[in-house]
């Protein structure tokens, strides 16, 4: 289960459904072009909580009958909707999903006992692990290093998704649970998040970027910290240009230069510009196109 999992993109067609073919194409891409170790369906980067039940079925369907058993599988089944966040872990567990994860309950104000018997709800109705998405700006939930390891107790909880910039928690995490599954969450901070010991990590931009995520994981193993602090700062650079033009929406544009049918993002998120398209392929030609990738370590 370690490595590095891009979190899966879904493409959309113009009124909003599911493109079963592109979203096969984004899968095949990942795994063939960006060589990722895994991937993690169902989390924000798929637009998860704009789809309904069946459509969350269908993604996770679709995934798993295209990747079969070549890389690992996480699905992201966490819902405000505790009924509907048992019956998508069910549903995965029969398709055969490596594991499930499930974001902190959001919205209301709900205390760490409310989380701890959403957790214990998901992961006990099931023969599966489970991994913590834990991503606070988001949420609006912070939970501490006690609370994390009252948490770990149960021993289907294997892990956490760790988004987060708390990295002093992040460093007491790793000394506490050296036995936990732990993935970094921020892209941008891929390398000292491995320096620091992390497992792998999850990430939007390894859709297009999962090549140079390796390098820079599997450098900092080798203690090649110089190297992989170069190939941070054009990840970086990416990163930012990416950003700057709306996140998923260039990503999507990026993978359309690669000839990959990413698709459109579902509304209330916007319709991609002439000019936001203009600037997607300007970055997919700044950093993405025929770049070498002759040395990744995998």
């Amino acid at each position: 289960m370690k490595g590095i999992y891009s979190a899966l993109l879904v493409s959309f067609d113009e009124n909003g459904n599911i493109n079963e073919k592109g979203l096969r194409q984004i899968v095949r891409h990942n795994i063939e072009v960006c060589k990722v170790d895994g991937l993690y369906v169902g989390g924000s980067t798929g637009e998860n909580f704009m789809l309904s039940t069946d459509e969350k079925k269908r993604i996770f369907e679709i995934v798993k009958d295209e990747v079969k058993d070549e890389v690992k599988l996480i699905a992201q089944v966490g819902s405000v909707n505790l009924k509907e966040a048992v019956e998508l872990a069910k549903f995965v567990t029969k398709l055969g999903y490596d594991s499930l994860s499930a974001v902190t309950p959001f919205y209301y104000k709900f205390d760490f006992e409310e989380i701890k018997n959403y957790y214990e709800t998901i992961v006990n109705s099931v023969n599966n692990k489970m991994i913590i998405y834990s991503i606070p700006f988001l949420t609006g939930v912070n939970m501490s290093l006690e609370q994390f390891a009252e948490l770990f107790e149960n021993e289907k909880i294997i892990g956490v998704k760790f988004t987060a910039a708390d990295f002093y928690l992040l460093e007491r995490m790793r000394k506490r649970f050296p036995d936990k599954l732990i993935y970094a969450g921020f892209d941008e901070m891929l390398l000292p998040a491995t320096v620091l010991g992390v497992d792998g990590a999850i990430g939007s931009t390894f859709n297009v970027n999962g090549v140079r995520a390796k390098q820079i994981f599997n450098l900092i193993n080798e203690g090649k910290v110089k190297d992989a602090l170069e190939i941070q700062h054009t990840t970086n650079d990416l990163i930012t240009d990416i950003l700057s033009n709306g996140l998923y929406q260039t990503i999507k544009l990026i993978l359309q230069e690669q000839g990959v049918d990413a698709g459109y993002c579902r509304q209330p998120m916007k319709i991609s510009t002439k000019e936001m398209i203009e600037r997607a392929k300007y970055i997919y030609n700044k950093y993405i196109l025929e770049k070498d990738t002759s040395n990744v370590l995998v």
